[in-house]
């Protein structure tokens, strides 16, 4: 089974959003983790976006990056470029790859107007995750 590990910042929205999405999608074939660099707590409007979608998150919790020292990945993918940076080294075989997406977590405005930040970056992460299930699966 493939591993990937999603690394942001605080660990509580674009990268539990992927964690879910592939380990929806991947069907068992395919396994997520998610870690931060200063992990915090799930963001509530992550959960929601997600089960708007048919993925329930609530259950998943933040996590730190020294939870994963030692582990073996196939895939390590920053999610903003604070991780990008900051990111300490994991040996072994990992294809790194980075996507940039904005943090919807600093939104303002309406609560409706937060939702659908959320869900720009769960559809943008969802996109991305979809196009690498097919490569990986190929």
């Amino acid at each position: 089974m493939k591993k990937i590990l999603f690394l942001c910042t605080g660990n509580s929205c674009r990268s539990q959003m992927a964690e879910g999405l592939v380990n929806h999608y991947g069907k068992g074939k395919i396994e997520a983790f998610s870690a931060g660099l200063n992990p915090s707590f799930v963001n509530p409007y992550a959960i929601e976006v997600m089960k708007e979608i048919g993925i329930d998150i609530a259950g998943q919790r933040s996590k730190g990056l020294e939870e994963f020292y030692g582990r073996e990945f196939d895939y390590i993918i920053t999610l903003c470029e604070n991780a990008k940076q900051n990111c300490p080294f994991f040996p072994g075989r990992a294809k790194r790859l980075h996507w940039d997406i904005k943090d919807p977590a600093v939104a303002t405005g309406s609560r409706q107007q937060i939702l659908e930040e959320f869900r720009k970056c769960r559809d943008l992460i969802k996109d991305n995750i979809q196009k690498l299930l097919e490569e990986i699966q190929d």
